[in-house]
């Protein structure tokens, strides 16, 4: 099965280096995923995504835009060429593959429009599948914020505002809503208002004309027919209405929702028209029992002298046919919901209470008696309406955009680092496990997982070190020795700020990478007298090593054993411990490899590249070819599925733990990630001489400075500190233990991989 060990490729080489050095030729475009409903659907959302679609594509030449669109299993609209993709909102397996979909195109920003009736599941949550997956920034427009959800929409708006880089509202409401209920962060939020069409002012006769509502004082009310619209309400004041002015017609534009015809067909229209009827006002109302399209819409918008949005409650966030009502220069009345206020504040309209028939026939007979004072309030509606324009609107939305995609920063081009940052975090005990941005946790005390690692960092520093290195490798290694427990056999982990030990045995995982730091040491310990320590001190511990189960726990001890194999190779228990792990580890791959999944396990966790690390390792070291092509064909592997598709290192994120036979998930990203594919890369390279490796290797150390998926610089040369990792809001800004040492091993990694080159 691995019967030869050469020179590896992927599949696609462009992934790496050319692909980087292509990039520089398109920097100008923006390429933009946008989901969300989208016509010839017939829903408010569906026409606001297409409105966005067209102004971006009107405003910018430089802004490639690309549709994936919502549709019910049950009814698979058919979409022009502009979408890209097809989610259909009850099938989570759908908002998955449209998430590859959208990371395999290379988007710069991802824009999804929310509602929650518009994805499956409880509170919409299918649409979660999606969001985690997404590794470009998002930007999610929140169609309706409500002020007291229920626990599933409490989840599921959490979870969006947390991956989110922009959160779109359409009214200052929505902003304070999400602050105050959901927590978002100022720096979040962006609001733009609805945007709306651009048409001449006072051409009401003309339209009148058009649709036969000559000598006629035209009352109007748009949308999907449903009693959450308040219909009935204005219906009731038509009496006092068309008392005063037998010329009104009401005309109530929109078909029934879907949702009401599938529960109780059209039983709610008929009880408008019985209500009608009994009123002794049918010949005053008009129906258009019709989803009318944009163009047409407008038009009849334009006959209209007053719009009426009778809406029942308050929490109505965004009202698009509002917005294009007050844009075309309609007199308003509406009840004080959310966006009418704010869009109708300053005289821009008139509010009248929620279920005021009464108050709403006032105001209608106030206007028509007072032609003056109602073409005044149109023409106050109108100006209103020019800051948002459709132009407008894609002005400020590109605005967002160009705020949301990520900028690189130009890459460092010298392997030189600082000690500073590293110093911060360590004492005469130590180094400490955490810290707060950059000042040290004490609270969580010290691990031997992070002090075996700072050993092993005391090692590979160079005299530029001095006289840190040699102090510290004596307090890292006597943190070590005390970690030793003689009663159980095993190392302990964690010990508390006064020094007290917090358990008597640490995890498998944390006594093998204490056995790889004492193999270190004993190979490259920076004087005499720790080599010889670290060779006493394997000899006594190694032995706890031939029980490990975990996987990694297996790699980091045989990575230990072959250094002391370096050392001495008649050394017998470093024999055991490389020999019995080897195997487990290449029975796991044969056992769980299948065609697409080259792996020792069902899943990807942390420190991946250990495990294809040591089987290369023991290969060289036992002359086991079978090993070493194991370790080179999985690590090939691993890589390809820690690069994206833009050509950056894009490590496994933590939220993809623990998940059977399942691709990548993009966040968090964590610093040891890197070291663990550099040391890898150096391994493969080791074993096939093909310089490709090393540039994999420095593809993933460019992860550091700003080649990853939110082009934020992680570490910072001068102090050699480094931030905890990259989540979909950008840095994890603490600056823990394992991430500084991270750091710091992955650039004497790369300058020892680098000196094999030169």
């Amino acid at each position: 099965m691995y019967e030869t060990v050469g020179a590896t490729s992927f599949d696609d080489e462009i992934t790496f280096g050319g692909e980087l050095k292509a990039m520089g030729s398109d920097l100008a475009r923006i390429r933009v995923s946008l989901i969300g409903g989208f016509t010839p659907r017939r829903c408010g959302i569906a026409t606001f995504t297409a409105d966005i679609q067209s102004s971006l594509d009107a405003a910018s030449k430089d802004v490639v835009v690309d549709v994936y669109a919502l549709a019910p299993a049950s009814d698979r609209a058919s979409f022009d060429g502009i979408v890209c993709g097809v989610i259909v909102e009850d099938d989570p397996i759908s908002f998955v593959d449209a998430a590859m979909q959208i990371n395999q195109s290379k988007p710069d920003v991802v824009w999804l429009q929310h509602e929650f009736g518009l994805f499956g599941g409880p509170a919409g949550d299918n649409v979660l599948a999606l969001v985690k997956r997404i590794a470009a920034p998002l930007i999610v427009t929140m169609h309706t914020v409500i002020a007291e959800p229920d626990a599933d929409q409490m989840r599921v708006m959490k979870h969006l505002i947390r991956v989110a880089t922009k959160l779109m509202v359409m009214s200052e409401h929505g902003r304070v809503l999400l602050r105050r209920v959901y927590g978002a962060d100022a720096c979040q939020i962006s609001v733009i208002p609805h945007g709306v069409p651009d048409r001449p002012f006072g051409r009401t006769a003309q339209f009148k004309a058009k649709f036969g509502f000559e000598n006629k004082r035209v009352l109007m009310t748009f949308g999907l027919l449903s009693p959450g619209k308040g219909i009935e309400v204005a219906i009731a004041a038509l009496p006092a209405i068309v008392a005063e002015h037998p010329d009104a017609l009401y005309c109530i534009i929109g078909a029934t929702h879907p949702n009401l015809v599938a529960h109780e067909g059209e039983a709610y229209r008929a009880r408008l028209h019985a209500q009608a009827d009994a009123l002794g006002v049918a010949d005053h109302v008009h129906w258009i029992d019709a989803f009318v399209e944009t163009p047409e819409l407008l038009d009849l918008l334009e006959a209209a002298d007053i719009y009426i949005t009778p809406y029942p409650g308050a929490a109505q966030s965004t009202s698009g046919t509002l917005s294009y009502a007050v844009a075309l220069g309609k007199a308003v009345i509406s009840t004080p919901y959310v966006h009418a206020t704010e869009l109708l504040a300053d005289d821009h309209g008139i509010l009248v209470p929620f279920n005021d028939s009464e108050q709403i026939a006032k105001e209608v007979v106030a206007l028509l008696d007072n032609p003056q004072r109602l073409l005044a309030l149109q023409r106050r509606a109108y100006l209103r309406g020019r800051d948002m324009v459709w132009p407008r609107f894609a002005a400020m939305c590109l605005e967002m955009i160009d705020e949301t995609k990520v900028v690189r920063p130009r890459l460092p081009d010298k392997l030189t680092i600082g000690v500073s940052g590293l110093l911060r975090i360590c004492d005469d005990t130590g180094i400490l496990q955490h810290s707060v941005h950059a000042v040290p946790d004490r609270a969580h005390g010290y691990c031997v997982d992070d002090n075996a690692r700072a050993l092993m960092l005391m090692n590979r520093l160079d005299s530029l070190g001095e006289p840190h290195r040699s102090r510290m490798s004596a307090t890292f290694a006597a943190f070590v020795e005390s970690a030793w427990n003689d009663a159980t056999g095993e190392f302990r982990n964690f010990m508390d700020y006064r020094r007290n030990w917090l358990e008597d045995v640490g995890s498998e995982d944390s006594c093998g990478r204490t056995l790889w730091a004492l193999g270190s040491t004993a190979f490259e310990g920076c004087s005499p007298g720790i080599r010889n320590w670290a060779q006493g001190l394997f000899k006594r511990t190694a032995g706890s090593a031939l029980g490990f189960v975990s996987p990694r726990a297996i790699a980091f001890s045989m990575l230990g054993a072959d250094y002391m194999l370096r050392v001495d190779p008649s050394h017998d228990s470093a024999t055991q411990v490389l020999g019995r792990g080897a195997s487990l580890l290449l029975a796991h791959y044969d056992t769980v490899r299948k065609p697409g999944w080259l792996w020792f396990e069902n899943l990807l966790a942390y420190d991946n590249c250990r495990l294809s690390e040591a089987m290369i390792r023991a290969g060289a070291r036992l002359d086991r070819r079978d090993m070493t092509a194991c370790g080179v064909e999985s690590m090939t592997w691993v890589f390809q599925q820690q690069t994206a598709p833009s050509g950056y290192f894009r490590p496994v994120g933590s939220e993809s733990f623990g998940r059977d036979y399942e691709m990548p998930i993009p966040f968090d990203q964590q610093p040891v990630e890197i070291w663990a594919a550099i040391d890898g890369a150096a391994a493969a390279f080791d074993a096939t001489g093909d310089p490709m490796w090393f540039v994999r290797a420095q593809c993933a150390y460019d992860w550091f400075g700003g080649a990853n998926d939110r082009g934020v610089i992680v570490a910072d040369p001068l102090t050699g500190t480094c931030r905890d990792g990259i989540n979909p809001r950008g840095l994890n800004l603490n600056e823990g233990a394992e991430s500084v040492l991270a750091y710091q091993l992955s650039t004497c990694a790369m300058r020892a991989l680098a000196a094999k080159l030169s």
